[in-house]
Order: C-alpha cells, then structure tokens, then sequence
C-alpha cells in the first residue's frame, strides 16, 4: 500500500509535456491567499527531489534561485530598461548601444546562474584585443551594474563580474593641439563660417564645447566696466552645460572668463547676425537666449557643431576626420603653455577640478575676472581690433 505522504512533504509527478519528473511543495501563501510553491525536476524521481532540496535550501539561506531560462541577456535588458533613471538620452543610447553590440552579442544567451567568472575574463580578453581600455571599463562596468542589479531582485547568488580584472585594451585615439600656425589659420577659415564664433571663443578661452553651446547672452559681458576701479573686461560667465542636469563639469568649473579683443569682436557679429536671423524667421524663431543657435534659435547639438567644425577645418587646410572641436580647449592649453603661462593659471582658466581655487562669479556682483587667458591670447593673436563702444 502506497503510503500518503506528511503536510508539508509536497509532492512528485510526471509532466508529459515536459518528459520530466516535477517535485514540488508550498511555502507559504501570498496576502491574497495564493499558494507560494517552490518546484524542482528531473529525468528521475530522484534528480526532481535533489532540484527541490536545493531550490528550499537556497530560499532558506535568502537565495532565491532565478529561473532556469534567466539569462545573461534578461540581466543586462531589464538594467537598460530600469536602471538608468536620471542620465542624459546620449549617456542612455550609448550604453544601450554597447550594451547590445558587445555584452548581449556575445554573453546574452548564457544562462545566469551559470555565468562564471572565467566567462567574464575570456570575454574581455577577447574584446581587449579589438577595444581601448577606455570601452572595456565601461562595459565592464555595465555588466557589472546589470548583475548587481539582477542579485537585488534574488535573480543569481553573486556577482561574477566584480571578481574580474580589466585588462589593458587597444590604444586610444590621443588627443591633440593645434600648432600656432594651423590655429591661426583656422581662425581666419572661421571668418566665412556661422560657427566663427563658437570656434573663436573655444579656441582662445579654452571653454568646454559643451560649455559654449549652452551660453546665454545673459552670461555675456562684451563690454565690461572699464571705469571701475580696478577696471573689469569684457567676459563670460561660465556657468551651464548641456550635461544631464545642466550644470558643469564640476563645481569649480563655474568661472568667469575675460574675453580676448577677437572673441568680443566675433561674439558682437554673432548678436548682430542673430538678430538678423530672427528677423528672417519672423514667428518660426525660438526664443531660447542662447548665444549659438540654428537660423530659427534652436539650440545646437554635438552633431551640428562637429559638422560645421569639419567644414571650416577643411577649409583651414587640415584633415577633418583628425580634429574634433573638443581639441579647440586642448590647443588652448598648449599655446598658453608655450607662451609661459604657468600651470596653475591654466587650470585655473579651464575650471579643472583639481586645482585648489577656482573663479566663480555671479552676474552683477563685483568679484575678480580671470585675465591671464586673454592678455595672452592678445598678445600671441595679436590684432588691431579695439572694442565696442558702448
């Protein structure tokens, strides 16, 4: 007589659907009063009640096991899907870009809680030899972030990925500077261009690109106060970004900055051919108070900068696929260096985060202006050009 078994014992049957044995039992009950059952199978009666000891064992330690079907790539999607409240749409498609062309790819069908940590460094040797060590951090990264993610949600015991090393990958691309001849004649390329502006004030105050296209006019001094005591050159006040959440860099990146003789000139033509803009596009304009605009004021994009970037330095006599426009702030750096401008003026001029003091001046109050950046640049530009009237 086949002998019935004890509450709580659960129970064994055979799936037809599946050809395995399932062994089952019920933990408990949901506050709707849905049974919570915890299951394990097997080809044999004995495999299927191995699977279920091991499943109780792991829900007794707090280790809820995922499901057999849970992958590597469920991990990553549900992290690409959840997990990157509050960075910028770029940051977002350039994670979901590698994510999916490098992790999913190649990882995604392996089964997470078979992921291993040889896995991981196989894998990444493997793309070492294609990727800078820049890109292999970030993916490590992101897979990372995705396996702590699925750990959280009692989907894998640990995290794999944190026991891997980053190995050095591929050379990047360096960054460089232009000399004092290729700047100059990039410069006079510039005069013929609707980007003349943005190049000239990247060029001879080292703002960061993504500083300039979120500039406001309201930022912008052309005129300064000359009749103060000391006198105040005309400047910008660097104080917004296109960074997700709209401030800079950093903290000390906030900084005013005196404006070289050729940067008031070209800033005055740009409001000059802003207005004119406006007056063309009559109600299509978008009044934004951006300094560097479309011709109906909408603000400027990466794409759209880089794109009239490469036309004036084609035009300038150099390779446009070898200069960027963040290489503007680089070239800066390096022709105040040459010139004998110390070290620490310099950062202090880019609003590096390094270094101990850094300007930061609000709009209508009378604080110190940073002047080395643009007496130097005056003197290596030097120029006839004498500033507005007033």
């Amino acid at each position: 007589m086949t002998q019935r078994r004890g509450r709580g014992e659960g129970g064994l049957y055979w799936d037809e659907k599946r050809q395995r044995f399932i062994a089952e039992v019920t933990i408990g009950y949901t506050p709707a009063g849905k049974r919570i059952v915890r299951r394990g199978s097997g080809k044999t009666k004995t495999e299927a009640r191995a699977k279920l000891k091991e499943v109780l064992r792991d829900h007794e330690d707090g280790l809820a096991i995922a499901p057999p079907n849970f992958t590597v790539a469920d991990a990553v999607n549900d992290w690409l899907t959840y997990g990157l409240n509050g960075l910028s749409q770029g940051t977002r498609d350039n994670y979901t870009m590698l994510a999916r062309t490098h992790i999913i790819a190649d990882l995604g069908a392996r089964k997470l809680r078979e992921f291993s940590a040889t896995d991981v460094d196989k894998w990444l040797a493997a793309k070492a030899k294609s990727l800078s060590t820049r890109t292999l951090r970030l993916l490590h990264s992101i897979l990372n972030r995705a396996i702590v993610r699925a750990m959280a949600r009692d989907k894998v015991k640990r995290n794999v990925v944190a026991l891997c090393g980053i190995p050095t990958g591929q050379d990047g691309r360096p960054s460089k500077s232009l000399t004092l001849d290729q700047a100059k004649a990039l410069l006079t390329a510039a005069e013929a261009s609707r980007l003349r502006a943005y190049i000239v004030v990247s060029l001879l105050t080292g703002a960061r690109t993504e500083e300039l296209r979120a500039l406001d006019w309201d930022h912008v001094d052309l005129h300064g106060r000359p009749d103060d005591d000391p006198p105040v050159p005309a400047s910008i006040s660097v104080w917004h970004s296109v960074r997700a959440g709209g401030d800079t860099k950093t903290k000390k990146s906030r900084r005013t900055l005196a404006l070289p003789l050729r940067c008031v000139a070209a800033l005055t033509d740009q409001r000059q051919q802003q207005r004119h803009d406006q007056a063309e596009a009559a109600d299509d304009w978008h009044n934004t108070g951006l300094v560097f605009t479309s011709k109906v004021g909408t603000a400027l994009d990466a794409h759209n900068v880089r794109r009239g970037f490469r036309q004036v330095a084609k035009a300038a006599g150099l390779d446009p696929k070898e200069w960027t426009p963040r290489e503007l702030r680089h070239s800066f750096v390096s022709l105040l260096s040459d010139n004998g401008v110390s070290i620490e003026d310099i950062a202090d001029l880019c609003g590096h985060s390094g270094t101990t003091v850094t300007q930061t001046v609000y709009r209508h109050q009378l604080r110190p202006v940073l002047l080395g950046g643009a007496v130097a640049m005056d003197r290596i530009f030097a120029t006839e050009l004498s500033p507005p009237a007033a």
